[in-house]
């Protein structure tokens, strides 16, 4: 199989408003920064992707305006995933491994704070029995909280601390939106506290890829793509076992997760309780240093925090501060949908 590199990412600062930017001014330092960092122009790039969602903006084909901050003209190779960019990722690891281009640009981008997010993701739901009752993200993710803590697998105290590792962890990212103690909170919806939940949040972010060779001549320690995959879970979530991920456990099964020991996991878990359910599905154990970066507790621009996770996988093997990391994107109310990637950087 076709060697495929991750050799440069890229990311904003994450606020919880941007009202001043629109999503092309948003994108636009990020493209510059990830192609800076490797020396490519817009007309080096073999091939474009994006993820992003027309709800968050309001407005059909938003995707396009996009287009703008990249350069469209003279015609490119592009493509569009109405998901989380790691999907997008994913084709243009797929379209790369083709032989079709070497190298490819992926971003994605989510403004959530013009409307109400929670409100929003409803439209993910079943269409004839869940979506009608119009159940939020935070009351399902609640529902999740409390049937592990009923199966025994977690309590309070123990969100509580996934929380308070994860924004300490972040006080080294400059990029995050929280970090530092941040207090539980009151309940949001129970057993859920409001340090439980994600930051409503505003960003971006992109990566190259690039095959072989030219990966290893764009970066000095490009972090290889060794299995990628992902799975999805009954669209329905009362025939679903919400305490557990069998979706997640066979994408990393397909990537080759288990085939030897991770030292870096960067897990898409936007509440506390997910990380719970995600550690026991892709058996991380004590010794795996889990969201260094934050996570999406830190900051979760939806639409591309779940690429951020790969890029922040990536960037820690580009300096060395891993050897092997798995990265974790997910998609749909109590993770139903997940992608899993493993990542390696040479001697």
């Amino acid at each position: 199989m076709r060697e495929i590199a991750i050799v440069a990412f890229a990311q904003t600062a994450h606020r919880r408003r941007s009202d001043e930017l629109s999503e092309v001014e948003m994108l636009m330092p990020v493209l510059h920064d990830v192609l800076g960092q490797t020396g490519l122009k817009t007309s080096d790039i073999g091939f474009t992707c994006s993820g992003s969602s027309d709800y968050l903006a309001g407005r059909a084909f938003s995707f396009t305006m996009a287009l703008d901050g990249v350069g469209a003209w003279p015609p490119i190779s592009e493509s569009h995933v109405e998901m989380d960019g790691a999907w997008a990722l994913y084709e243009a690891w797929v379209k790369l491994l083709t032989g079709e281009a070497d190298t490819a640009l992926v971003y994605a981008y989510g403004k959530t704070s013009p409307g109400e997010v929670r409100d929003v993701l409803t439209r993910q739901l079943d269409p004839y029995y869940v979506a009608p009752l119009w159940p939020d993200s935070v009351s399902l993710a609640a529902l999740q909280a409390q049937a592990l803590i009923d199966a025994g697998d977690t309590d309070e105290p123990a969100l509580a601390a996934v929380a308070a590792r994860s924004r300490t962890a972040a006080s080294a990212n400059p990029h995050a939106q929280l970090s530092g103690p941040v207090p539980a909170g009151d309940y949001l919806v129970q057993p859920l506290r409001t340090g439980d939940c994600p930051p409503v949040s505003d960003g971006a972010a992109a990566v190259i890829l690039a095959a072989g060779d030219t990966a290893r001549g764009l970066c000095e320690r490009p972090a290889w793509i060794r299995g990628m995959d992902h799975r999805i879970e009954a669209h329905s979530l009362g025939v679903r076992d919400l305490t557990d991920s069998p979706s997640a456990r066979q994408a990393a099964e397909r990537a080759g997760a288990f085939e030897r020991p991770v030292d870096t996991a960067e897990l898409h878990a936007p509440f506390t309780s997910q990380e719970v359910v995600l550690r026991k599905a892709l058996r991380l154990g004590d010794d795996v240093n889990v969201n260094p970066s934050g996570g999406a507790l830190a900051a979760n621009p939806v639409m591309a925090a779940g690429l951020i996770r790969i890029g922040e996988a990536a960037a820690r093997i580009h300096r060395g501060a891993s050897d092997r990391a798995l990265a974790h994107a997910t998609s749909g109310p109590c993770l139903q949908q997940n992608l899993v990637a493993v990542l390696e950087g040479e001697s």
